[in-house]
């Protein structure tokens, strides 16, 4: 039997999802991530090999066959490119879960891309625990941002959590009117006191990137009760999204005049408050886009993509 594997793996989790030549969902199974930088473990770049070797083998159990008999297979993996010499070992680290070659890794934004978009050309919006653009014209790929949490990913669900503290802090201590912010994540967090938050993020979580980032949520949250704080978080993490957009289409060189397609990917995107101030600055750019829902996962897309990167035609898996 032909069947796909694509393995999606982002900085919260790793899914993978089997297909059949004819694009049917065959088996899906959700893994730990496989992000490996800054853990605070101490496990490294070898960490990757562990969880996708574990990973494939439960997605093909499920499926009723064996790695080796995956016909052909894409791995989206997180921080891939991100450190040259880090590269041949996560090329390597498939070899070890399938027992053949026949696949092909690259950065998990591709995986965004091929899901939502269903592999034509357009820009995808990956903003998820961290952020970025991955754009397709033709056979060029381009990728706008996703520097890390420490110093870029500007609209992700990191950024908006570290701010939605930043605010909680000062309206704790009086540098800024309470809001229902306050409350919020009062009530989220369990807190007795306010600054057991300290304890909470730098001594219980460890500063966790993960954490930190499922804080968007209630964040967001604020925003819709209409905290003025957490408002103005949301629409800058929305002009920062539509900023990766824009450079994206022009590094990407899509004639002025077209609509470029854009969809989504992650998290963030997927609450509608953002969404909607997301969709808001997009239209008031100069240049027009076509705003899509997402097609497949980033899973299933990654799945196509292993089907058309074996030569298979996109179109017979679900295009």
């Amino acid at each position: 039997m032909t069947t796909y594997l694509g393995v999606d793996g982002g900085g919260s989790g790793t899914a993978l999802c089997l297909v059949s030549a004819a694009g049917e969902v065959i088996a899906e199974a959700d893994a730990p991530s496989c992000y490996y930088l800054g853990r605070s473990s101490g496990e490294g770049v070898e960490l990757v090999e562990r969880v996708l070797v574990e990973a494939v083998a439960h997605v093909c159990a499920l499926a009723g066959i064996r790695p080796a008999d995956i016909t052909y297979a894409f791995f989206g993996l997180p921080a891939y490119g991100e450190v040259s010499a880090d590269v041949p070992t996560l090329d390597a680290a498939p070899r070890s879960a399938l027992g053949h070659d026949r696949y092909r890794c690259d950065n998990d934004m591709v995986c965004g891309w091929a899901g939502s978009l269903a592999l034509a050309d357009g820009i995808n919006v990956i903003s998820g625990t961290g952020s970025m653009t991955y754009g397709r014209c033709g056979d060029t790929g381009i990728r706008v941002g996703g520097w890390g949490e420490l110093f870029s990913d500007e609209g992700s669900g990191y950024w908006i959590g570290i701010r939605g503290l930043q605010a909680f802090s000062q309206m704790s201590d009086g540098r800024l009117p309470p809001g229902p912010l306050l409350d919020v994540l009062r009530e989220h967090l369990g807190l007795t006191s306010d600054l057991d938050l300290v304890d909470i993020v730098l001594n219980r979580w460890h500063g966790s990137r993960r954490a930190i980032a499922a804080l968007s949520r209630p964040t967001v949250h604020a925003a819709t009760l209409g905290d003025p704080a957490a408002l103005r978080i949301i629409d800058k993490a929305a002009t920062e999204l539509v900023r990766l957009v824009e450079t994206t289409r022009t590094r990407l060189a899509f004639p002025p005049a077209i609509p470029v397609p854009v969809s989504y990917s992650g998290g963030v995107l997927t609450a509608p408050e953002v969404l909607r101030v997301f969709t808001h600055h997009l239209a008031a750019q100069d240049h027009p886009y076509d705003l899509r829902t997402p097609i497949h996962t980033p899973a299933i897309g990654a799945a196509h993509y292993a089907a058309s990167l074996s030569g298979a035609n996109p179109s017979g898996v679900g295009r």
